[in-house]
């Protein structure tokens, strides 16, 4: 097995508003509530874990994990300008003494996209005050329990508003966004109610000054307090690839959505790098998979994206690297255990190559509010009922948690099936025929050996021998006893139709015989 270095962080992301639930004196609130809003529904109580924190904690802990990433709500500790609200420093260094207690390095987002109502109103980063705004909020917490934690984020992915220029979405996205904040700023009274995450292109360079004096403010009253505490921002990246030889539209994206921020990074102790899709660009621009609409979204999970981006942004910034974000949308689990398993793979070799990688916080803990997109998105560990509250972890939670507590991605494991017959040329091409609407498949005639390629979590090879096909899968511990039912399965009904005998042995030792028209294996 593989291992990551000593006193590499293995942890899990969240972030206040999506989670905690009730965040009523923030301007993401504010803005869920307009007519239009490009929010597809209300926050409401999200994952109500502003009550159920120590739960959340106890579940971090029980992975094996090591560090868990939070924010700092601003507007719960200012919810009116100037008069801040002990309570809820209160509640933050309750969560920040309750990692501790479990083992956890807490790692502290300073601000999640979301700041109060008052600063939204007063035009949020245009503000030429802000960053003293900032500042000030900044001490409060500081003061309090600085010296308890692990690494401070100030803010999290200011480039994303730059990233998204470079996005494929419909014209309808951006007329709706305008449309919220036009709403918002009408029913708050002022004349530009402005925030972090819905950005208009006229406002997005000064709001990308704003938020650079503010971390440069930030930083100076972490420093100034706590010299040693390690202090960076993290940025949304994607894995944007070249094919062809001519890479200036994928450089030219570079340097618009990550140039100042990779040259800021440079004053810091390290930075955060968030990845969760790959796109490629030819030397006229974006390249569509095939058949992709042109205004729809696209990008695709690639386990090699993150190791990619964290050796792009090294080399640029020339600090340490923390993952601070990475996971996969979508209900099927299997899929994303495979995901985390290869993409960590990955990452190691790029630890191997010398890249320093401090570690890996996977997003996210729950099932959470994702945003514009509502509930609608899933890439939590823990599921959520949405009514109850209660919380149900996943295979991608064990998963992960056996990767912390072993400290590397654990060796594939093989398991092998034979098919008997005494025309395994022709049984096999048929296998590899029929499964090739599920699998990259192949057969060669001539040589008697195929192979099947799974998207997420191994492969098998065929080859014609005395006796019969002999099957032989290889795939990671968390994903072959899938893959053995799956692909099981096909084996016995596929030649159940010839009457054919199979033989299993499985991954864990144990074997079996299955004969003629059973469809167990």
């Amino acid at each position: 097995m593989r291992t990551f270095p000593d006193g590499f962080l293995f942890g899990v992301s969240t972030a206040g508003h999506q989670i905690e639930g009730n965040n009523t004196t923030s301007d993401t609130w504010f803005l869920e509530q307009q007519q239009p809003s490009v929010f597809t529904e209300p926050s409401g109580l999200a994952c109500n874990s502003f009550e159920l924190w120590e739960s959340d904690l106890d579940l971090v802990a029980s992975f094996g994990l090591n560090a868990y990433r939070f924010s700092v709500e601003w507007a719960r500790v200012e919810p009116e300008e100037g008069r801040f609200d002990d309570a809820a420093i209160d509640h933050y260094e309750a969560m920040v003494d309750g990692c501790v207690a479990r083992g956890l390095k807490p790692v502290v987002t300073l601000n999640h996209f979301t700041s109060p109502h008052w600063f939204a109103c007063r035009a949020g980063w245009l503000d030429p005050e802000a960053p003293e705004l900032f500042a000030r909020y900044v001490a409060k917490v500081i003061a309090r329990f600085g010296e308890r934690l692990a690494f401070v984020i100030t803010f999290n992915e200011p480039d994303l508003p730059a990233m998204l220029q470079w996005a494929n979405l419909p014209p309808v996205v951006a007329e709706l966004e305008r449309a919220t904040l036009d709403a918002a700023s009408a029913s708050a009274g002022v004349e530009r109610y402005r925030v972090a995450n819905v950005v208009l292109p006229e406002d997005m360079d000064a709001i990308a000054d704003g938020m650079t004096a503010g971390h440069r403010a930030a930083k100076a009253i972490v420093k100034d307090r706590y010299p040693e505490l390690p202090v960076g921002f993290s940025l949304a990246m994607v894995d944007d690839v070249v094919v062809g030889d001519d890479p200036s539209v994928r450089d030219r994206k570079r340097a618009e959505v990550y140039g100042r921020w990779l040259e800021l990074a440079r004053e810091d102790d390290f930075l955060g790098v968030q990845n969760y899709e790959r796109l490629t660009y030819d030397g006229n621009g974006l390249v569509l998979p095939e058949g992709a609409a042109s205004g729809a979204l696209y990008g695709g999970s690639e386990p090699r994206s993150l190791a990619e981006c964290v050796k792009y942004a090294n080399s640029v910034a020339g600090v340490p690297i923390l993952v601070t974000e990475h996971g996969m949308e979508g209900q099927d689990d299997a899929k994303r255990v495979a995901f985390i398993e290869d993409s960590l793979l990955h990452l190691l070799d790029v630890i191997d190559s010398g890249v320093a990688v401090l570690g890996y916080l996977h997003w996210t803990l729950l099932d959470n509010f994702e945003w514009i997109f509502g509930y609608e998105k899933t890439l939590g560990l823990v599921a959520v009922d949405r009514e109850t509250f209660a919380r149900t972890p996943k295979p991608s939670a064990a998963a992960l948690a056996a990767i912390a507590t072993g400290r590397g991605v654990p060796d594939p494991v093989t398991s092998e099936a034979l098919v008997a017959t005494d025309r395994p040329g022709r049984y096999g091409k048929q296998l590899a025929s029929h499964l090739s609407k599920r699998v990259a498949s192949q057969w060669d005639d001539e040589t008697g050996t195929g192979s099947l390629v799974f998207g997420h979590g191994g492969r098998a090879d065929l080859a014609a021998v005395d006796g019969g096909l002999r099957f032989e899968l290889v795939a990671r511990p968390a994903s072959v006893a899938r893959l053995e039912d799956v692909i099981g399965r096909h084996l016995v009904r596929f030649g159940a139709r010839d009457e054919l005998a199979v033989a299993w042995t499985r991954s864990d030792g144990t074997a079996g015989t299955t004969q003629r028209n059973s469809e167990d294996d």
